[in-house]
């Protein structure tokens, strides 16, 4: 057991906060505190507060009642500089760093400092930081050279470096594989030994489970409860937050008849200064077969479904076998629009579902009519079935909305996503492709994501899903392409494969030419 490093008062302590936007209650006199020497996780559905609870604490909203107590004393907060002040420290799920600057030059960005500059003296403690904690840094990096991992390090040593003794992590291991993760937390532990304070965001239970001391949990805005962690368990926190019993099983149902239905053969493209971003891949995407994509950010999983639906130019050849003909078509070089001519349906869910999925300021029967506009007879659109979909989509996934008449630029993100991926496969797909479909949303929406994807799996059609929990890859996916510098490192059965060894083959360095090539 370790021995915790507490004081007699809490490090932070939040009385009845509250905070509206319009007629809209974020956060309902929420109640909650953390020690030093502890680290507290928030869970909460997509749209309970989670966020702006802690962007109250971090400075960047102001809340409308309540008291913010830090070591025992009631503070006011303001703005980010506020925080700093009371030695409160944000790292965001999208950092917030200067790419062409270096490490050590985004660390004391901002900094008033006396006396001279003097870059040697700002690395030196820099240094004394990372040998504090097991940071592995060179501070005088550029960060454009810079990994996901690494960036998130300059991130946490930033808010280190202007002395926080409390730290608020937002999804920290999103975008990380997992020995990166596991990294992360002995790191996040020894700041909890060294008495830190730690609140982190996440939606996956099992790390709040492996790392936290205490979960505090929010439902529909309001405060749920706290548990201790070694007191309570997956089934029982997600009951908390959704007030009611949640199956937390992925059924993955056995592959039946499966025949090729998209065959990609040496398909290789470039970003617009001419750097190869893929090279050489190749592989069969199956009917009935959900195939998985796993690979860390950038490594080219984007790209690779933006070729297939016809959005990037490439070399190589994709084909697409007709279900009933087995009449065979390449698609290389066709718009979406002469894709979707040729009878290929594929339902493409983008990563920015906002920037390339939807329409923010049109409302929800609009976004879902984007799918069969075109279809119409006459110079007037028919809304009624976009209508009548648009109500099941709502009624089946539990679409929290005022009304099918609100702009999605006013839903939660996890609403949002559930109107794409609603659309996407109501259009009846031979193949769908699915970028990071539920990243964001809470763990019951997550869940009904996984039972669609299954459904469309038994209804025949090829489903490629690009994920970024390699949990969820191995029990929902039939078989995982791991993507590593844009080429493929190795394709696994994830029925036998373990997580550790597909979070090698993502940081596996692959040769330019490999001997034998690829299982597909």
């Amino acid at each position: 057991m370790r021995e915790e490093v507490q004081r007699e008062v809490p490090a932070i302590r939040l009385e009845g906060i509250t905070k509206r936007f319009g007629n809209v209650t974020a956060n309902d006199h929420v109640s909650l505190h953390v020690d030093h020497g502890q680290i507290l996780s928030i869970l909460g559905e997509n749209g309970s507060g989670k966020t702006t609870l802690m962007n109250m604490i971090s400075g960047i909203y102001f809340p409308d009642e309540g008291q913010i107590f830090v070591d025992g004393r009631e503070v006011v907060i303001r703005s980010p500089k506020d925080a700093f002040r009371y030695k409160i420290g944000m790292i965001h799920q999208h950092f917030k760093l200067v790419d062409v600057f270096s490490a050590a030059e985004n660390i004391i960005l901002g900094l008033e400092e006396k006396g001279k500059y003097n870059i040697k003296q700002y690395t030196q403690r820099i240094r004394e930081l990372c040998e504090q904690y097991g940071f592995d840094l060179d501070p005088s990096r550029k960060v454009y050279e810079m990994s996901v991992s690494e960036k998130q390090t300059v991130e946490i040593i930033k808010a280190l470096y202007r002395g926080a003794d409390i730290l608020i992590l937002d999804e920290p291991t999103a975008v990380l594989t997992p020995q990166e993760t596991e990294k992360l937390f002995d790191i996040l532990r020894r700041m909890r030994d060294d008495g830190k304070a730690i609140i982190i965001i996440t939606h996956k239970l099992h790390e709040v489970l492996s790392l936290s001391d205490r979960v505090s949990v929010l439902c529909k805005g309001k405060y749920a409860g706290t548990v201790n962690t070694g007191e309570t368990n997956e089934a029982e926190l997600t009951e908390m937050m959704v007030g009611k019993k949640v199956s937390l099983n992925i059924e993955r149902s056995k592959v039946k008849d499966s025949k090729p239905r998209l065959m990609v053969t040496g398909l290789s493209c470039c970003d617009p200064e001419g750097t190869k971003i893929l090279k050489d891949i190749t592989f069969t995407a199956n009917s009935g077969e959900i195939l998985g994509i796993a690979g860390i950010a950038g490594s080219g999983q984007r790209e690779l479904l933006e070729a297939i639906a016809g959005l990037q130019e490439v070399e190589g050849e994709i084909t697409y076998i007709q279900p009933k003909t087995g009449e065979k078509e390449n698609l290389r070089g066709k718009t979406p629009l002469q894709i979707r001519d040729l009878g290929v349906r594929l339902s493409f869910v983008p990563e920015d579902r906002l920037g390339m999925g939807m329409v923010g300021n049109m409302d929800l029967v609009d976004n879902v009519m984007l799918r069969s506009y075109s279809k119409g007879k006459s110079a007037f659109l028919d809304r009624s079935d976009s209508r009548e979909l648009t109500d099941k989509l709502i009624r089946e996934l539990e679409i929290v909305t005022p009304s099918v008449a609100t702009p999605v630029r006013r839903l939660s993100g996890g609403n949002v996503q559930k109107v794409l991926v609603g659309r996407e496969i109501a259009a009846a797909p031979t193949v769908l492709m699915a970028a990071y479909p539920v990243r964001g949303l809470d763990i019951n929406a997550s869940f009904t994501i996984y039972r669609l994807l299954n459904q469309q799996k038994e209804n025949g059609t090829a489903v490629i899903f690009v994920g970024e929990d390699l949990d969820v890859l191995l029990a929902l996916s039939d078989r995982i392409m791991v993507i590593s510098s844009g080429r493929i490192s190795g394709i696994v059965d994830a029925r036998s494969a373990s997580k550790e060894e597909i979070g090698l083959l993502m940081t596996r360095n692959v040769k330019e030419k490999e001997e034998g090539g690829e299982e597909q």
